[in-house]
């Protein structure tokens, strides 16, 4: 079961998750580009923006600031994640009830998908998705209304740990959560709780490097099968059910979105393979780190491996009965006021 478990998960972290070829039950949900999964507060304005990341690619985000502020300086929030989604899902979910709490929050699409820009579409990867992070830092730090000197970052899923590795490596950065972390270089290089032999990661490596060679005959990148399939068969992994009832129904359907409604690249796992993103988690400390996991959540164990392994000042709350996508929209489940006061003793 768990062999099977690791397998599942690899192929889904990689878009290569079989998808039955049946009809879409996306008729049914909101598929309008413009559609966010929940309701924006009355207390919270939100206006587009772009910013351009160290590579030149145009990132599209929300910024979410909350309504009657006076002259002084807010405190700010870069939000991404998860791994596959878009800024209306859950980083703009978060953004929204930081906001709310008197931050400065902006919510990004990742380079390659949604709304943002760079090619081939579709694609990952941990050192631009790394950059993404900071480029939003670039862009906080630039706004009139924001304290420069006090920004931190949430990450969500697998931008959990692009926002730990951003944490690392830019100083900027004064403090750090995550919620339902996913080391995604971890899992894709090593499957679900490790057990990927060096056998199947040979294996894999090899038919990656054969589809390279496919794709230059073809002159572009192909794409994998669906991340999700359109319909459960019923003997699906229980996250996979759970990330379903998220993703492919009108609670978190995104049409944007490549968990929602698309593929990543075959050759997407490639840059994940082979480079550990936190190995330097040491260095986010003195700086502090929360991170928030649901005590059911397949994906706990990425959270509780990275904070025995971290520098003071860190914490780790474990929330009673949660799975892994509780974490992505249920405000009742998610601890924003532990989220609010983390920030508000950290960005000073």
């Amino acid at each position: 079961m768990r062999k099977a478990l690791a397998i599942a998960i690899l192929f889904l972290a990689s878009g290569q998750l079989s998808a039955q070829k049946v009809k879409s039950d996306s008729e049914k949900m909101n598929t309008s580009k413009e559609h966010y999964t929940f309701q924006l507060s009355d207390k919270v304005i939100r206006k587009k923006v772009s910013f351009k990341n160290r590579y030149g690619i145009t990132l599209s985000g929300d910024l979410y600031l909350p309504k009657n502020t006076g002259t002084e300086k807010l405190s700010a929030l870069a939000i991404g994640g998860p791994f596959g989604a878009v800024k209306q899902q859950s980083s703009g979910l978060y953004a929204n009830q930081m906001a709310e709490r008197g931050f400065a929050v902006v919510a990004f699409d990742p380079s390659y998908t949604g709304e943002s820009g760079g090619e081939p579409r579709n694609v990952a990867s941990p050192e631009i998705n790394t950059e993404d992070f900071s480029a939003a830092i670039d862009f906080l730090g630039l706004q009139k209304n924001v304290d420069r000197n006090k920004i931190g970052i949430i990450g969500i899923c697998g931008f959990g740990g692009f926002a730990l590795n951003a944490t690392a490596i830019d100083k900027r950065v004064k403090a750090v959560a995550t919620t339902s972390l996913y080391d995604m270089t971890r899992v894709m290089s090593r499957g679900y709780n490790d057990v990927v032999t060096l056998e199947q990661r040979t294996k894999t490596l090899e038919n990656l490097s054969e589809q390279r060679w496919k794709d230059a005959k073809a002159g572009k990148p192909a794409d994998g099968p669906r991340n999700l399939p359109e319909t459960l068969k019923g003997d699906e992994p229980q996250f996979v059910k759970e990330y379903f009832d998220y993703y492919r129904t009108p609670r978190g359907f995104q049409v944007n979105s490549v968990n929602s409604n698309g593929a990543w690249l075959i050759t997407n796992p490639i840059s994940f393979m082979n480079m550990p993103i936190l190995s330097y988690v040491k260095e986010i400390s003195p700086r502090p780190m929360l991170m928030i996991a649901g005590e059911n959540a397949h994906s706990r164990y990425f959270s509780e491996d990275i904070f025995k392994i971290a520098n003071e000042p860190k914490e780790l709350i474990i929330i009673p009965n949660a799975v892994h996508v509780d974490l992505y929209d249920k405000v009742d489940v998610i601890p924003f006021d532990k989220l609010d006061s983390f920030f508000k003793t950290n960005l000073k």
